[in-house]
């Protein structure tokens, strides 16, 4: 497994953001994490990452628990958030570069992988172009290439095209599907757009801090009697779809 999570708990002051989680990703798998917003999406990626530190229950990623080996497991993790994080005052190609900086990676293996992420992506040609200058779709994608710059075995994605047109969002969404099978990239992929997720896809539905179910889209929409995973999620998410469910 490449992460497992085991009762994990968080609170902010008496409300409680994630209650009793639990679930495994395995190697080379794309993860949808389903739920509206507010749902606990973003406090997961925060424990994950270690921006928040857990209060209750155990991450392990890669077999290490991440309290106690937090900079190995850091070194294996790629992060996009659902805010920017760019510099927007430098170009593309010095941002790449500090973030390879702060990885401890040799400058010319930078100079190497940045080239190649940003051909992947059709961004070659921007490479010394202020990130000020580039659209919306751009600049997300030069926050996946910087994330996939030290080759990590997981890519964490919260939220990551919210605010794009639907034409970007399905583009970033295959690139992203491809990386899973062709380089074994686990990938959890935080979104609250239905439209995101493959009916084959493998769905973590989070809501008000607890994992409402684990199935593929197709199985959720079987376990719940309907006939498209925006049905099975109002009936999941929804108190009044609740009590009518037979």
């Amino acid at each position: 497994m490449t992460i497992v999570v085991e009762n994990l708990g968080f609170n902010y002051g008496a409300r409680a953001a994630l209650s009793n989680l639990s679930f495994e990703l395995q190697p080379g798998s794309f993860n949808a994490l389903l739920g509206p917003n507010g749902a606990g999406k973003s406090t997961l990626f925060g424990l994950l990452t270690r921006l928040l530190a857990p209060q209750q229950g155990d991450i392990r990623l890669f077999g290490l628990p991440i309290r106690q080996h937090a900079g190995a497991v850091m070194r294996r993790l790629g992060v996009v958030f659902q805010q920017g994080t760019l510099d927007l005052d430098l170009s593309v190609a010095q941002n790449l570069a500090y973030h390879g900086a702060l990885q401890g990676l040799p400058r010319q293996q930078v100079q190497t992988r940045m080239r190649a992420e940003l051909e992947r992506l059709e961004l070659g040609d921007r490479l010394h172009e202020r990130v000020r200058n580039l659209n919306g779709g751009h600049r997300r994608r030069v926050e996946i290439a910087r994330a996939l710059l030290h080759r990590p075995a997981v890519l964490l994605l919260d939220e990551a095209t919210v605010g794009l047109d639907t034409q970007t969002r399905a583009a970033l969404n295959d690139y992203v599907r491809r990386l899973c099978q062709e380089d074994g990239l686990t990938v959890l992929w935080a979104t609250h757009l239905i439209e995101e997720i493959d009916a084959e896809d493998r769905v973590l539905l989070l809501h008000q801090g607890k994992l409402r179910a684990d199935n593929s889209a197709a199985g959720l929409c079987r376990s719940t009697r309907t006939i498209s995973l925006t049905q099975a999620f109002a009936q999941l998410t929804d108190p009044q779809q609740q009590q009518a469910r037979p």
